[in-house]
């Protein structure tokens, strides 16, 4: 699609003033592993954990389709495990229906993670393909993926957050995983029948069957800090997860990046992707929720996304709940990547198109334009690279002169106007 140049948009946009930026540090608690594979390996060193493996076992490791720091190195350090208690692991991508829906994009998402054969030393085996496990009591079914149900046992490994739609005891983590990730698109689409209001109680529905049809013999949760960074890693047994992953819920709330800014005119995001967040854009940071179940981030009139990162493979989820967009981003969208999450999940606001703007410029200016009730000589902004990565972001000039500053905020930089490339992009 071809659309067309925007000088008379341009013009009335001209006389929109652009403010002065700061750059601010973010204060978070840095506190992480440095030894990643050896506490690992000192998790995993106890008989109630190596008990569970029989030689020649056939055991699946879940990869997830999110960017999670370390997880190429856990898949790796738990296919050593399992292979010197002679069982033969391999991984699946365990993501519902990202990566297009189809077994190449799965695979594909996770080797853009690192996650590949070569590094983990085992398999990856890449299918949509599933088997009916069972129903819930509601008489919902319950789908694993084939590879998986065709294996001997499962251990669930993955990443515990916040989820970026609804509040409840178990949100992104080992139960998802298990409930959602590793039953590709048709079992992701069989949980999400009723919306994501009611996902908080099938999760745990789903989880419960997968555990009682099939053999999972542990989980391996990882929590991340402010700074992307592995800050606390547990191995926990399947009979043990329900009861466990609900505190650590709350342990990776506590360690999650904000803005500590309550509150700005508008919000600019420069980078959105589904290796940042699920949404794209973390709504638990920008306040950009497609449902009403969840809540947080930041207050703002108008929200602007500038750019979509590679590795979300084309996957624009998450720009429909800006305002303001950019050629640029729109350039980069592959519908058979955005498409699926919506049809499956049910909430198709992310999959939107917001208004398209030349370039960065353009979309700034219309931003502040549409602003209403404001200074606009004062005009507030709060502009990150994407919601991972927190602890340096620029405000605007009357932000940085409010007073007093929120508290974890440091200012270290001075008024510099925003610089624009010959394409009208925010420069480097």
């Amino acid at each position: 699609m071809e659309i067309k140049k925007q000088d008379n948009i341009r013009k009335l946009l001209a006389d929109i003033p652009l403010p002065r930026m700061v750059k601010v540090r973010q204060h978070f608690d840095r506190d992480e592993i440095g030894d990643v594979a050896g506490t690992l390996r000192g998790k995993l060193a106890c008989e109630e954990i190596t008990g569970r493996i029989r030689p020649g076992m056939r055991i699946v490791l879940t990869g997830s389709g999110r960017e999670i720091t370390d997880m190429n190195v856990i898949l790796r350090e738990l296919a050593s495990f399992i292979r010197e208690h002679e069982a033969f692991p391999f991984i699946i991508p365990a993501m519902g229906s990202h990566g297009s829906s189809t077994a190449e994009g799965q695979k594909e998402v996770l080797a853009g993670y690192g996650i590949t054969e070569e590094f983990c030393g085992c398999p990856v085996r890449s299918t949509m393909e599933t088997v009916l496990l069972g129903h819930t009591d509601d008489g919902d079914p319950v789908y694993m993926d084939a590879f998986a149900a065709g294996a001997d046992a499962v251990i669930a490994v993955g990443r515990i957050k916040p989820h970026t739609a609804f509040r409840g005891r178990y949100e992104s983590g080992l139960m998802k995983m298990l409930a959602v990730g590793i039953g590709k698109q048709k079992g992701a689409d069989s949980i999400h029948r009723f919306g994501f209001g009611p996902l908080k109680d099938r999760i745990p529905a789903f989880a419960d069957v997968v555990m009682k049809k099939s053999t999972v013999l542990f989980g391996v949760g990882l929590i991340e800090n402010a700074f992307k960074r592995t800050c606390r890693i547990e191995v926990i047994r399947s009979e043990e997860i329900a009861e466990k992953e609900p505190p650590l819920l709350e342990y990776a709330k506590k360690r999650m990046p904000a803005i500590l800014f309550p509150e700005t005119d508008v919000l600019v995001v420069r980078t959105i992707g589904k290796n940042y967040s699920g949404s794209g854009m973390d709504p638990n940071i920008s306040g950009t929720w497609a449902t009403p179940f969840g809540g947080g981030g930041i207050r703002k009139q108008r929200t602007v996304v500038l750019d979509l990162d590679d590795k979300s493979h084309g996957n624009s989820l998450g720009a429909g709940m800006a305002d303001f967009t950019t050629l640029r981003l729109f350039h980069k969208i592959d519908f058979t990547a955005l498409y699926p999450n919506g049809l499956t999940s049910t909430v198709i606001e992310p999959c939107k198109i917001p208004m398209v703007l030349e370039n960065d410029e353009m979309a700034l200016r219309a931003a502040i334009k549409t602003c209403t009730g404001i200074d606009r000589q004062k005009v507030r902004i709060v502009m990150i690279r994407n919601t991972a990565e927190l602890e340096t972001i620029l405000v605007s000039e009357a932000m940085a002169e409010s007073a007093p500053l929120p508290e974890g905020v440091e200012i270290i930089g001075v008024p510099e106007e925003i610089r624009f490339d010959k394409e009208g992009n925010i420069a480097e």
